[in-house]
């Protein structure tokens, strides 16, 4: 049996960032309330929502969605706020994924977070002008426009789709909310480190075979990606799969359902989201049937250096249109505004 070693490596001290990667923000909200229960989850429900004030519907939209019927848009967002004392943090991960119950079929689409976009005055005030969209979070927040707002109508301007809702979680939720689930098992397919986010001179190795994590380590092992070798062969998208199950897995256990009132106060201050507890059950049963299929679209270009003096994330104008047209055809929509939801009385006219 493999075991998970941990070693502690003193190496110069360098002044950089941590980033978190992720793609189980939504992992968390489904698999927290699959295991604690629909009267439970209610509690959950209470201390995470945030409504974007916009109504039922984005405003790309000409009708609401059903969710758990049409296929839908959720945006997830990994926020890094834990070197700003909790404010105005950047969202370093920001995921699109689409998601329709009747093929069984998700799509993760990652938007770059240097990315260049162009916010406008009437939204962030003195803030206006090109930024990184890892910066829209703060910079909503700043202005006093909303961050979470700010950050989905960023991305619907830049995909030409409609955000239908979107997920938040930040650094500490993560490892609390891992930790409070008890831990995660995941058969690791191949050995590899990686620098823990909470203390960068402590290095996690993962050895390979069944490992159980903690929330520290299964954060290093979701977001590891500079292991050039061990990136290609065993690619991160892979190890956030084998993260997602393994975490519905665990939420599911009976032990889950008595931590409700620690669960409620963590997603409290970690979580947010637009989605309804009626809604997450919805999506979770289309998400975790064995007939669902995940496909990540990917958003080719390069790092380049711009006329300000900064770099940036510089898309492939035909990797970009394909991508606008590939999602656009996942939701059903197009970019004239005209929404084409597939409806499910479509093969009943009577009803």
């Amino acid at each position: 049996m493999f075991t998970l070693t941990t070693r502690v490596v003193r190496r110069r001290k360098r002044n950089r960032k941590k980033k978190i990667r992720l793609v189980v923000t939504f992992l968390f909200i489904i698999a927290i309330f699959v295991g604690v229960g629909f009267y439970y989850a209610s509690q959950v429900y209470t201390a995470s929502y945030q409504d974007l004030e916009r109504g039922e519907k984005s405003d790309l939209r000409e009708e609401a969605v059903d969710i758990g019927k049409d296929p839908i848009s959720i945006l997830l967002l990994g926020v890094e706020d834990y070197s700003t004392n909790g404010g105005a943090g950047r969202a370093d991960t920001q995921i699109v994924m689409t998601l329709d119950p009747e093929t069984k079929e998700m799509t993760m689409t990652s938007i770059p977070r240097d990315t260049r976009v162009e916010l406008p005055e009437e939204k962030v005030g003195q803030y206006a002008g090109s930024h990184k969209i890892n910066a829209t979070y703060s910079l909503g927040e700043l202005s006093g426009y909303g961050a979470e707002k700010l950050a989905v109508e960023t991305v619907e301007d830049y995909l030409g789709i409609p955000i239908d809702t979107y997920a938040t979680v930040n650094f500490e939720g993560f490892i609390e909310i891992v930790d409070l689930l008890g831990g995660v098992t995941i058969d690791v397919e191949e050995g590899f480190w990686e620098r823990s986010s909470i203390d960068y001179y402590k290095i996690i190795e993962f050895e390979e075979g069944p490992t159980k994590m903690t929330g520290e380590e299964a954060l290093a092992f979701v977001r590891m990606r500079k292991r050039e070798d061990v990136g290609i062969s065993y690619p991160r998208d892979e190890r956030q799969r084998q993260f997602i199950k393994a975490s519905i897995d665990q939420a599911i256990s009976a032990g889950t359902i008595f931590k409700v009132g620690q669960i409620s106060d963590v997603v409290g201050q970690n979580i947010s989201t637009n989605l309804s507890p009626r809604e997450i059950y919805a999506i979770q049963k289309a998400f975790s049937s064995d007939e669902a299929d995940t496909k990540t679209i990917n958003i080719e270009g390069n790092n380049e250096r711009l006329e300000d003096g900064l770099f940036y994330f510089v898309p492939d104008e035909e990797s970009l249109e394909n991508v606008k047209d590939e999602l656009q055809d996942k939701l059903n929509y197009n970019d004239s505004g005209e929404s084409a939801m597939k409806s499910s009385n479509a093969d009943n006219p009577t009803s």
